[in-house]
């Protein structure tokens, strides 16, 4: 089980031990789509969704998610998040490629472990809502490319996705 930090030497679960290491500043940035009709988008764009402010729900919920990940992943450490928000940007249909919304979440803290599953937990459950706000009128949604996109901090330091430029697209 080498390299896998959430198993013991007998192979068995466990919560990794942070206690020994250093309190730093960690940063983590993930993203992700929802695909939709190019009616659904004007919906959201429109502000006319029967449930109200698609976005905006999205946004609190997503928040509420990143604060609530060590519930909802059993071996995560709860974290006192320093940051966490959450960007949209939408995208109407061009060409081949389908409308959609893309949501980056970039969560921070200061301390011994870092806020990847955080900041991925953030964008799931926000495109989650807006695929549960829409749903009435396209059921048909797809959330994907749901990914890591840069993580700083720690004694692993620095990564960036090299896809991370295609996110918006």
């Amino acid at each position: 089980m080498s390299g896998l930090t959430h198993f013991d030497a007998q192979g068995q679960a466990h919560m990794v031990d942070v206690a020994g290491k250093a309190a730093t500043h960690r940063v983590a940035v993930a993203g992700g789509r929802i695909e939709m009709l190019a009616a659904t988008l004007a919906v959201i764009q429109g502000g006319t969704a029967k449930k109200g402010d698609v976005l905006g729900i999205a946004r609190i919920a997503g928040i509420q998610a990143a604060k609530k990940t060590s519930d909802l992943i059993p071996l995560c450490h709860p974290l006192a998040l320093t940051r966490v928000a959450l960007d949209f940007a939408v995208h109407p249909q061009n060409g081949g490629r389908p409308a959609h919304v893309a949501c980056t979440a970039t969560v921070e803290t200061i301390g011994a472990t870092g806020v990847e599953m955080e900041a991925l937990t953030a964008v799931q459950i926000a495109l989650l809502t807006i695929y549960d706000m829409c749903k009435a009128i396209d059921r048909g949604m797809t959330i994907t490319d749901v990914k890591l996109l840069e993580k700083h901090g720690g004694k692993s330091g620095s990564y960036r996705n090299p896809l991370r430029d295609a996110q918006s697209e």
